[in-house]
């Protein structure tokens, strides 16, 4: 079997390199990533031997299907996507043409290219967002799309777009809707990583507004186990939410990560909300537990102590990207060839 991973030196996209390369040592694994600031190649030094590696922008037709007549994959997972809903709120343009024309254009090469599945990993984020005061509410494959954020939005537009190639084209796809993810390898501009280093600086840990947000935390190892099943055994057509049934509110997690570094509460900062803030995400993920049998094997409280202990045990590698040298790797191992 030869999958393509596009998006596969980011955060969730390099640990399903890691998990697929792992688990199944006879497939042929190619990584198609742009590389951008939030694409690390060092998070694949582990794994570079057992992998093709593709630098390329997946809206650019023309690289992309290159790519394909080359390694002809049989299995596309598209994690490539701009993702930072800060930075998207700052410049929209870059997440509509990575997000929505860099999916068509892949799309666009599955069906020239024939390929047997194409799975786009999408995000809740899709849905909007659930009130604080309705626990029992949860996110299911049918509620409605209703976007907060350019990001989610561009994401939404990119899932619609996918579901109208299979229903146009017939193309075999698969689209899977996950929580927020924390593990090892998380760029550290997102909260976990970034409290994290900033904890063991003694600088400020910037919460937005009082903290109450809440979100549905799913260990990354256990968001790849679901879209392995899914490319697998996954029904064509349909959209599979992945959720952790871990559901934290914002200021819970920092204390909770001050608490296993020893640091002081005091370290805690409290800044003007983010725009638009979503104010709860919780997942339903009762179809791919009936369908594929999937089921979260992670606790929250057990996946941030091996999620610290990582960031404690791997320093380097987050410590050259706050200081930007992550960047020169890729020049390193390529610049010459």
């Amino acid at each position: 079997m030869n999958i393509l991973i596009t998006g596969g030196a980011g955060f969730i996209g390099g640990n399903f390199v890691h998990y697929m390369v792992n688990k199944y040592p006879d497939y042929v694994i190619v990584v198609l990533d742009k590389l951008t600031y939030a694409g690390n190649l060092e998070t694949l030094k582990p794994v570079m031997d057992r992998i093709s590696f593709e630098k390329a922008d997946i809206a650019d037709r023309a690289a992309v299907y290159k790519i394909f007549e080359k390694h002809k994959p049989d299995i596309v997972v598209n994690f490539a996507a701009e993702s930072h809903v800060d930075r998207s709120i700052e410049n929209p343009e870059i997440f509509l043409q990575t997000n929505i024309l860099g999916t068509q254009v892949l799309m666009d090469a599955c069906r020239k290219y024939e390929i047997k599945r194409y799975h786009q990993v999408s995000t809740d984020e899709v849905y909007g967002d659930l009130p604080l005061d309705r626990p029992d509410m949860f996110f299911t494959e049918e509620t409605p799309i209703h976007t907060s954020s350019p990001y989610s939005a561009s994401k939404a537009a990119a899932d619609l777009l996918v579901q109208a190639y299979h229903r146009t084209y017939g193309l075999p796809v698969t689209i899977s809707r996950c929580s927020n993810n924390y593990g090892p390898y998380h760029f550290p501009e997102k909260l976990i990583p970034l409290m994290i280093a900033n904890a063991l600086a003694d600088k400020p840990l910037p919460v937005y507004g009082e903290g109450l947000n809440v979100r549905d935390w799913l260990y990354v190892e256990d968001h790849c186990s679901a879209i392995d099943l899914i490319i697998h055994n996954g029904t064509v057509g349909e959209v599979y939410n992945i959720g952790g049934h871990n559901e934290k509110t914002n200021i819970y997690i920092v204390k909770k990560i001050l608490e296993l570094l020893g640091k002081p509460e005091s370290l805690i900062t409290y800044v003007t909300d983010r725009k638009g803030h979503d104010l709860r995400y919780a997942i339903d993920p009762t179809k791919i537990h009936n369908e594929l049998g999937w089921l979260p094997q992670t606790k929250f409280d057990d996946g941030i102590v091996k999620t610290v202990r990582w960031y404690l045990d791997n320093k380097p590698w987050w410590e050259k990207i706050i200081s930007g040298e992550y960047q020169d790797y890729y020049e390193k191992m390529y610049g010459n060839r």
